[in-house]
């Protein structure tokens, strides 16, 4: 894509840590293990003792404390614990950016996450495939921002609809945030299952190629955007969308998750 590359020469690209790229690899490793992902994250003190204080925290509800790293994996459970220790990397590589309130914006990202994987849990799919993909959903934004503050603004302007911020950046970038962060996650090396949902995010049903991780972030990003969204958000949904999953409507109006289930990376 001539364009979204001259677009990434045109900004300063985020580093991630080596630790944070050996867990990526892990994501194309089927057979990654238990003492592999241990010694990955062991290597980095302080992702460790968030890991712990996570693990203690009442959001997990465990039925006893843990006190080390091996406890921690064991009973959050591995795929869990690699997806928020990506997400805490992913939180710490981009840069604040003024005119976009970091709090808000991170808040959102993480009920995308937990909307993307409550949907592909209710589809029997990977959900903590779905939950990173969807806490990076918005990033690209944030490469937008970097590159033109003042898109950025445009982009951020009331009212904030669902759906709308897409159709912003669509016009005023040429490409929207998903295929902007697909196009990282290409060159980090996330799993091309990831990168295929992320470029088709904002429109899942128009490219040539059909992901039902895209059409489920397309949702979960929708859903994100719903102030104080609530079973009666599923009904603004885009139907065609919903056909296409198979969606169990009635289950999903009676499991909707709360927004304040979600993981917070600001408390993480």
């Amino acid at each position: 894509m001539p364009i979204l590359a001259s677009f990434f020469e045109s900004v300063k690209l985020p580093t991630m840590p080596e630790v944070a790229h050996a867990l990526i690899k892990t994501l194309n490793d089927e057979n990654a293990s238990f003492i592999e992902m241990r010694n990955i994250i062991a290597r980095d003190p302080a992702l460790s003792a968030k890991l712990l204080r996570l693990a203690n925290s009442a959001q997990f509800g465990l039925p006893r404390g843990v006190g080390t790293l091996d406890e921690a994996i064991a009973m959050v459970g591995m795929s869990k614990i690699r997806s928020l220790s990506l997400g805490a990397y992913l939180n710490d590589s981009f840069p604040h950016l003024p005119g976009l309130d970091r709090q808000t914006f991170w808040k959102s990202s993480m009920a995308c996450a937990g909307y993307a994987q409550w949907l592909a849990d209710s589809l029997n799919m990977d959900g903590q495939q779905a939950w990173i993909t969807g806490m990076m959903l918005r990033l690209g934004e944030l490469l937008i921002g970097q590159a033109n503050p003042e898109t950025l603004l445009e982009i951020e302007k009331i009212p904030q609809l669902p759906g709308l911020r897409w159709e912003r950046e669509l016009h005023l970038t040429g490409f929207s945030e998903g295929q902007i962060i697909a196009e990282l996650a290409r060159r980090w090396n996330f799993p091309m299952k990831i990168v295929q949902a992320l470029q088709r995010s904002a429109s899942p049903l128009t490219e040539q190629a059909f992901s039902r991780l895209g059409a489920i972030l397309h949702l979960a990003g929708r859903l994100a955007d719903t102030p104080n969204a609530s079973p009666e958000a599923l009904e603004t949904l885009p139907q065609e969308v919903l056909i296409v999953l198979s969606l169990d409507m009635p289950w999903l109006r009676n499991h909707f998750p709360a927004e304040d289930s979600f993981v917070d990376m600001e408390e993480f």
